[in-house]
């Protein structure tokens, strides 16, 4: 790749793709719209991206609905932070730069919806106790104030195809967790990790 073929400048940029379009502007607002709310409360996946010394993180969150989040109000979310692996990525990044994006799905559905805020961490008794699964409770609970949401429209999703059944993989041809640990530790034993995984997995959920 040559150096003059990067784009380094706003003006450059700008000027490939062009003017915004309008709509997508217009869409953005700064706390949730009755609308956005009946969209979001029909989630049972997000992925939250955070920033840190270390770097950058996106991670994954998912559970039931009503068990995912919780809105304590249109410019606030609850979101508890269930069983892990530990290595606290996430919340050390919080800690650190409390800025974080959100980015929800909703099975079957493409559009996605959008939301950039400022997250804390709490152990509010009260608040933890609400989102107990099973009387199994999170160790804290992460809230996030609400400064913009928006949606993402369908292209992305229909251009993936991702809930067409046709594109859905054969496990066979996916690594598993404990292949893929062991190319990063060679004397990490991949079978016996992935032999146990359902079993681990149900015990641990929550």
């Amino acid at each position: 790749m040559k150096n003059s073929h990067l784009i380094s400048t706003l003006n450059d940029l700008v000027g490939l793709y062009g003017t915004v379009n309008k709509h997508s502007l217009v869409k953005e607002t700064p706390a949730l719209t009755v609308e956005y709310r009946r969209w979001l409360e029909r989630s049972r996946f997000f992925a939250i991206a955070s920033s840190g010394p270390e770097g950058l993180d996106c991670s994954p969150r998912g559970d039931a609905r009503g068990e995912l989040f919780r809105l304590l109000d249109d410019r606030t979310l609850a979101i508890p932070d269930r069983r892990g692996n530990n290595r606290l990525d996430t919340l050390r990044n919080i800690v650190a730069d409390p800025r974080v994006a959100l980015l929800f799905l909703i099975p079957g559905i493409n559009e996605t919806l959008r939301i950039n805020g400022r997250a804390r961490i709490s152990t509010d008794p009260d608040l933890i106790d609400s989102f107990a699964v099973d009387d199994k409770k999170p160790a804290t609970v992460i809230i996030v104030d609400i400064s913009s949401v928006y949606f993402q429209c369908a292209r992305a999703l229909a251009r993936a195809q991702l809930w067409d059944p046709d594109t859905k993989a054969n496990r066979q041809d996916v690594p598993t967790a404990g292949q893929m640990t062991e190319a990063a530790s060679p004397s990490f034993d991949a079978d016996t990790y992935d032999s146990d995984l359902a079993a681990r997995h149900k015990a641990t959920l929550y």
